[in-house]
């Protein structure tokens, strides 16, 4: 046993995603090595090693020769309880003096971006330089060529699929810009590509800032953390699959700038093509459909934001020989009923089953981006794809495709219900003239979504409809009595929902 080790006691400490080593202030390695406070360090143990910034104890909660990690370093370094660690400074990183270029203004060329994403993936960035580095990239201080670079840097730091389409069938896949909530289509849009028979292997994030991901939508109903090889078989299996993008290799310095970057408010074009293309990318995708909503309180505002972001997302893939379509759709209230992972995942069913309760707005646009996708992809004529993707929804054929992905992936279960529900009525009488997105999604968080999968909201009414005074405008559901509280105490001081007297033109 190494002599200048300190041995690990578990804290249970949740740092996200960053690598925390916590020592005390009086360690033997503190002195001989003169570690500070936010030092960053490598710590080593057996065959494995990683970049974590130091935090120093000064109580009794760790002994001198202890350490103890955030949960996130103790899940990379595979350790346990005991086990032995060495920490000595950190290596010089090299990307750090281009990322500092960035920030005085030069533009950075394919090698620099590179180095940086690689060390972003490998962990060596903290989360204070990963913010330095998205502050320096936005606010359109990326051009095009730098853009592409990107997004070939962050294709690189990973894992790619090849499907070995000897037929040369399309590899298709879909995305939403996001800022619209229960916008959950996706899960009906595969249910129908793969039940016409093409190849949809889709990959989706949780959420970050919003109520729920599709993954984690997805999760109330079947596993999701499936690794490659296993995803590959799902797919080969029923042409469709809707895992978990964290689970696999594809793109992995994404998902660490954007736990960086939603904290923030960033908006930045640049990192927004470049994180949706590198997926698609990655994951050997020919075609990618762009579901792109707009509006007052959605992610994108107008349609001048709209045509500037297509147009670099256009330009950027057609760099890499992906086909896209971008389709502006309207972004003006939430899609469906459900905010939540379990609520809107009772959408989806209902909506998959025919269900006289289903969402139609859901329907609607699942139908409408489905029919693009099989016209985009060469599967239907111009002008018939809709009525296709419709057909295989009415015959139940997606139900049944959707079934057996499920399956394929684990199994496929209900999905929960919340044990608290309380209504929130209308205090006056009136047309729904205003909904806010950004409010609306907030609320649905602090009832608990998505860590409490069942916790959310629950929409009674949509813009233009009348309500009485009295009637209920939405349903908040929690499984805390503290967490339901606070949505309701939000709720006093944040309207999400404008009442007029006339009707909503």
């Amino acid at each position: 046993m190494n002599g200048t080790g300190l041995h690990l006691r578990a804290l249970g400490i949740d740092t996200h995603q960053e690598f925390v080593i916590y020592i005390h202030r009086d360690c033997h390695v503190c002195r001989a090595e003169g570690f500070e406070a936010q030092t960053r360090v490598e710590v080593s143990c057996r065959d494995r090693h990683l970049i974590a910034t130091l935090n120093l104890i000064s109580s009794d909660l760790l002994n001198a020769g202890e350490a103890s990690l955030s949960l996130s370093a103790w899940r990379a370094l595979q350790v346990t309880p005991g086990d032995v660690v060495n920490v000595t400074h950190a290596p010089t990183l090299d990307s750090l003096s281009v990322m500092r270029a960035k920030i005085y203004g030069h533009r950075l060329d394919a090698p620099a971006l590179q180095a940086i994403i690689n060390d972003v993936a490998a962990g060596h960035y903290s989360d204070l330089h990963i913010a330095a580095f998205l502050t320096a990239c936005a606010g359109g201080r990326m051009d095009l060529q730098e853009t592409i670079d990107l997004t070939a840097a962050m294709v690189n730091a990973g894992e790619k699929i090849d499907w070995q389409r000897r037929d040369q069938q399309p590899i298709i896949d879909k995305h939403c810009i996001g800022g619209l909530p229960g916008n959950r289509t996706t899960p009906i849009i595969v249910a129908i590509a793969a039940a016409a028979g093409l190849m949809m292997p889709k990959t989706s994030s949780r959420a970050i800032t919003s109520p729920a991901g599709t993954a984690d939508v997805m999760e109330t109903l079947t596993r999701v953390d499936l690794d490659v090889p296993a995803m590959r078989k799902v797919v080969e299996q029923e042409g469709g699959c809707l895992v978990w993008g964290g689970a696999l290799t594809l793109s992995p310095a994404d998902d660490i700038l954007i736990g960086v970057e939603r904290p923030l408010d960033i908006d930045s074009d640049s990192q927004l093509v470049a994180s949706v293309l590198s997926k698609k990318i990655a994951a050997g995708a020919t075609h990618a459909l762009i579901d792109m909503p707009v509006g007052p309180t959605a992610k994108v505002r107008n349609q001048q934001e709209a045509l500037r972001l297509q147009n670099l997302m256009q330009k950027v893939a057609e760099a890499f020989g992906l086909q896209l379509r971008v389709l502006c759709t309207l972004g003006d209230q939430p899609v469906g009923r459900g905010l939540g992972p379990a609520l809107e995942a009772q959408d989806v069913l209902a909506v998959l089953q025919n269900l006289p309760t289903q969402p139609l707005d859901l329907r609607a646009r699942a139908l409408q981006l489905a029919g693009e996708l099989l016209e985009f992809c060469g599967h239907s004529l111009l002008g018939s794809g809709h009525k296709h993707a419709q057909q295989l929804l009415d015959s139940g054929a997606a139900w049944q495709k959707f079934q057996a992905i499920c399956v394929a992936q684990g199994d496929l279960r209900a999905p929960g219900i919340a044990k608290l529900q309380q209504p929130i009525i209308a205090e006056r009488a009136g047309y729904v003239s205003v909904i806010d997105n950004r409010r609306l999604a907030r609320v649905a968080k602090l009832a608990g979504a998505p860590n409490a999968p069942t916790a959310g909201l629950y929409l009674h009414v949509g813009l233009g409809d009348y309500v009485e005074r009295g009637m209920p405008l939405f349903t908040l559901h929690a499984q805390a009595a503290g967490e339901l509280a606070y949505a309701q105490r939000y709720l006093l001081t944040h309207p999400v929902m404008t009442l007029s007297d006339e009707v909503r033109s």
